[in-house]
């Protein structure tokens, strides 16, 4: 039996300013259209914001990437949420492709915010209902989330992409421990060996690598090194140098955002034995700062999955970040 579509008439869909490339997929995708959102600045650079359809009585889906500049971002969609919950709408659906305060997620030093659970409560307040997003960096977040939450996994996006690539001689490698069980979970089910890289973190962009744990690299001449995100590519750089070391020719680097900041993607790029760097579209990232190196992947099906799938009140258990499938 076919799913039921969605009707336009009872949904509206909205972008915020980062990435309305994605908004526009997923949209497409499940044949409804993206209103206009007016976004302008007063001369005191307060934001204005204005969704351009009614949303009376409506379910109200709002896409916004907590990307860079990322408190600009953050205070959109907040106000966005606050715009539909005035106006009278239903539901209000936030999808949140890349939620960077992720990282936020303890207090590990004195007189420091655990930002990734006051941003849960922002959002909680200005009158979210439901959140999808993707790949949290630790899955302690989710549970900061006072509201139904879904994770969802790009696992799918990358067996795709992979199904027709070589993987003879390949081992999955995970920058940190952090990382391990959910390089583990995608190693089972490529039927892979899988390491994972003793991680200590220096600074935001300094780090040392002292080993490697799990199933022996040496051997292995390609390496498939899987992470959650990428921002100055100083894990990855680290880690190619220990894994060349180890006697690997060949790596191709996988991970679902990519955030590459201070010129993290052109330093991956000129490592020679990096001959891949695989990423997916819930960072926009323009064309003028692309690599040749550089796949990037859309995750626009999947989030459309996870509505339809919500629309019609049936399980998203096979889009879930931490199931097995």
């Amino acid at each position: 039996m076919s799913k039921p579509a969605i009707d336009p008439s009872e949904v509206r869909f909205f972008s915020g300013s980062s990435n309305p490339q994605l908004a526009h997929a997923i949209a497409q995708k499940l044949g409804i259209p993206l209103e206009k959102t007016h976004i302008s600045r007063f001369s005191n650079d307060n934001l204005y914001i204005q969704l351009g359809a009614s949303v009376r009585y409506r379910k109200v889906f709002i896409v916004q990437s907590l990307s860079q500049p990322v408190n600009d971002h953050l205070v959109e969609l907040l106000m966005m949420l606050d715009i539909a919950r005035s106006a009278a709408a239903s539901e209000a659906h936030v999808i949140i492709p890349y939620f960077s305060f992720a990282r936020s997620d303890k207090k590990d030093a004195p007189r420091i915010s655990i930002t990734a659970r006051l941003v849960a409560d922002l959002l909680k307040t200005a009158g979210a209902t439901h959140v999808m997003t993707m790949m949290l960096h630790s899955p302690q977040v989710h549970g900061f989330f006072g509201l139904p939450t879904d994770p969802l996994s790009t696992r799918r996006v990358f067996h795709e992409y992979l199904q027709d690539k070589d993987m003879t001689d390949m081992i999955i490698v995970s920058p940190d421990m952090g990382q391990a069980k959910s390089a583990a979970r995608f190693a089972q089910s490529l039927h892979l060996p899988v390491a994972a890289g003793n991680k200590e973190r220096i600074s935001d962009s300094e780090v040392r690598i002292s080993g490697l744990v799990g199933n022996s690299v040496r051997g292995h001449k390609r390496a498939l090194v899987y992470d959650d995100e990428i921002a100055t590519g100083g894990s990855i750089l680290e880690l190619s140098r220990l894994l060349v070391n180890e006697g690997v020719e060949e790596i191709q680097v996988m991970c679902t955002h990519g955030v590459f900041t201070r010129g993290g993607l052109g330093r991956l790029a000129a490592v020679p034995e990096i001959k891949e760097i695989v990423t997916t579209d819930t960072i926009h990232i323009p064309e003028e700062n692309r690599d040749p190196k550089l796949t990037i992947l859309s995750v626009a099906s999947t989030f459309a999955a996870a509505i339809q799938h919500n629309f019609s009140r049936e399980s998203i258990g096979d889009l879930f970040v931490y199931g097995d499938k």
